[in-house]
């Protein structure tokens, strides 16, 4: 074989590999990059007595413009986790209706008022309050979550989940570029209880 035909069957067996790889599997990829200004801290509402931040619950203490391989821009914490939007919540007004088993699953991006932003619109980002009384933070009116579903950074395994479940991108808005064939059920929840179709 020449070498002109041995570079173009490796150059074949390249792109084929890619279109092979599609959207799948749900992003095992970990980030290409992030977009990172001038950190910010959102202007959101504070915890007091009347609304304060539960004990013991683990904190979003920083949200990232992050653009992963095939899913394009999406949020993620610090530690590179993608988070979620529900279909069933409401972003005019705020409102979660995510609660007990969905939340277990489905952990909302809680706040002490104070997420430190990297290419996140300060003016998008805010908060609403849960049932529970713990702050949630919202990117374009809607409230954000992580997904148990995803076991490590940079996956998006949620992604079309109930077909309510959807990749957050940086405004708020449905990140649509990477949708899974057919509808993907939610994993169960840590206490092993069924799962519900509720989300």
């Amino acid at each position: 074989m020449v070498p002109a035909q041995r570079i173009l069957v490796a150059a074949v067996g390249t792109l084929t590999a890619l279109a092979l790889a599609g959207c799948g599997p749900y992003g095992e990829q970990k980030p290409a990059s992030a977009v990172k200004s001038a950190s910010t801290q959102a202007p959101v509402a504070q915890p007091s007595a009347a609304n304060p931040a539960p004990a013991q619950v683990t904190l979003t203490g920083e949200l990232t413009a992050t653009t992963l391989p095939q899913m394009g821009q999406v949020i993620t914490d610090g530690e590179g986790w993608v988070y979620y939007r529900f279909d069933k919540d409401t972003a005019n007004p705020s409102k979660s209706n995510c609660e007990n088993t969905c939340a277990q699953v489905w952990p909302a991006a809680l706040t002490d008022g104070h997420p430190v932003l990297h290419g996140i619109s300060p003016e998008k980002v805010g908060t609403v309050t849960r049932a529970d009384g713990s702050m949630q933070i919202t990117v374009g009116g809607w409230p954000i979550y992580r997904y148990t579903g995803d076991l490590k950074p940079g996956q998006w395994k949620g992604q079309g989940v109930g077909g309510t479940w959807f990749v957050v991108a940086p405004d708020g808005k449905k990140n649509l570029t990477c949708l899974p064939t057919g509808t993907p059920t939610p994993v169960a929840p840590p206490t092993s209880s069924p799962a519900s179709a509720d989300y």
